[in-house]
């Protein structure tokens, strides 16, 4: 994969400009295209201080051989959602961790996704642009090469890459439409509990009520910030928990993890520069408890 850029700006006086300025390049993905010997100027091999002019053609290669040792390869059934030689999205199914860990080494979603390339020839590092919680469903991106994972980071950061959620809260709400904006902390003495604390992180969660039914309401959560737990914690802290949430609410008889689907992601494409939406249909266990 090559990003192609044919100079047409005055302000622009060397390469160097051209990968920061006009590709958003950081100083670490720059010095190992120079390294690598991946930048060219009108066919040539250049360096970032390489002169340009008006018209001249600035092309970098973004694709590496890597190694991603630290993950084993496994055969795990993966849902493909879309994919191209950028991207890789799938459709992660509840209780699989998205990374590995002691206690999921072999059956995380990025071990089967090192299996998938590796059986497609591809030999890259396993890069995940969100992360979800084990029994959280839903979409998950890879990135397939460094300049891709900068991209889609720059764009969550400037709110562009937009996550909406899917989920199920115990009770109705008292308003259909708003936003729940409370900072989220570490609960002291707990290395994995969150909780609405003043001294924590910014987080704002926008919610609309779909529908209710049951003494339940089924809700569309966006995330404007990306806190770990943030909708699982802010459901608690408005007294609506996540049905089926032992860590923020209480276990469920109608599901046996928290009802919570990541359905749609939509950012722009970091090659094509193109409007991407994907999304998905919930679950089978979430489908179940609607259906009572």
């Amino acid at each position: 994969m090559e990003l192609k850029y044919i100079n047409n700006n005055d302000n622009y006086k060397k390469i160097l400009d051209v990968l920061k300025l006009e590709f958003n390049m950081s100083d670490r993905l720059i010095l190992k295209l120079k390294r690598n010997k991946k930048i060219y100027l009108n066919e040539d091999l250049a360096f970032t201080w390489t002169p340009i002019a008006i018209g001249d053609k600035i092309r970098v290669f973004i694709d590496f051989e890597e190694e991603s040792s630290n993950i084993v390869s496994k055969p795990i059934s993966l849902n493909i959602l879309y994919e191209d030689d950028a991207l890789l999205i799938v459709n992660k199914p509840p209780f699989m961790p998205v990374h590995p860990s002691a206690l999921h080494y072999t059956d995380s979603l990025s071990n089967g996704v090192k299996y998938y390339f590796s059986s497609m020839g591809i030999s890259k590092k396993i890069r995940p642009i969100n992360r979800l919680d084990k029994d959280t469903s839903g979409i998950v991106l890879f990135a397939k090469n460094e300049y891709i994972q900068e991209c889609l980071v720059q764009q969550m950061k400037s709110k562009s890459f937009v996550k909406e959620y899917i989920a199920i809260l115990d009770g109705i709400l008292s308003e259909n439409k708003g936003n729940i904006c409370a900072p989220i902390a570490r609960k002291e003495n707990s290395i994995i509990e969150r909780e609405v604390n003043k001294n924590g992180d910014t987080a704002i969660t926008h919610f609309e009520v779909i529908k209710t039914f049951n003494n339940m309401s089924l809700v569309k959560f966006i995330l404007e910030t990306g806190r770990t737990h943030q909708i699982r914690v802010h459901s608690k802290y408005i007294g609506h928990p996540i049905i089926g949430d032992t860590l923020y609410g209480k276990s469920s008889t109608l599901i046996n993890r928290q009802a919570l689907h990541a359905y749609k992601v939509s950012f722009i494409h970091p090659i094509t520069k193109k409007q991407i939406s994907i999304a998905t249909d919930l679950p089978q266990d979430i489908l179940d408890v609607l259906s009572i």
